[in-house]
């Protein structure tokens, strides 16, 4: 469903891609996959890390965090994730939009 190739990305980021478009649940693949298509290739490596720490978090938490609906824990509460939630925000106010 990706609407980004992997190619040119090193192997650690195509992985990335490949799990934010899988995560099993139809809507966090369309919040995570897009998110991970607009910014995989410009992501540091602690923002790598991240990232990799938030797409093992289960989808029902993830998904809470992302709308503001849950308590995000410490360990969560990182840049990529407020940029996660903006990517999230903006797409749902172009939607609203049409």
């Amino acid at each position: 469903m990706t609407e980004r190739s992997s190619e040119g990305l090193d192997a650690r980021r195509r992985r990335l891609l490949f799990r934010a478009w899988r995560r099993g649940v139809r809507e966090m693949d369309l919040i995570v996959g897009r998110f991970a298509d607009a910014h995989i290739e410009t992501l540091d490596a602690a923002s790598l890390d991240h990232f990799e720490r938030l797409i093992e978090v289960p989808n029902s938490d993830l998904y809470a965090w992302v709308v503001g609906a849950g308590h995000v824990p410490t360990m969560y509460d990182t840049t990529v994730l407020a940029e996660l939630r903006e990517f999230h925000m903006q797409a749902k106010r172009r939607e609203e939009e049409r």
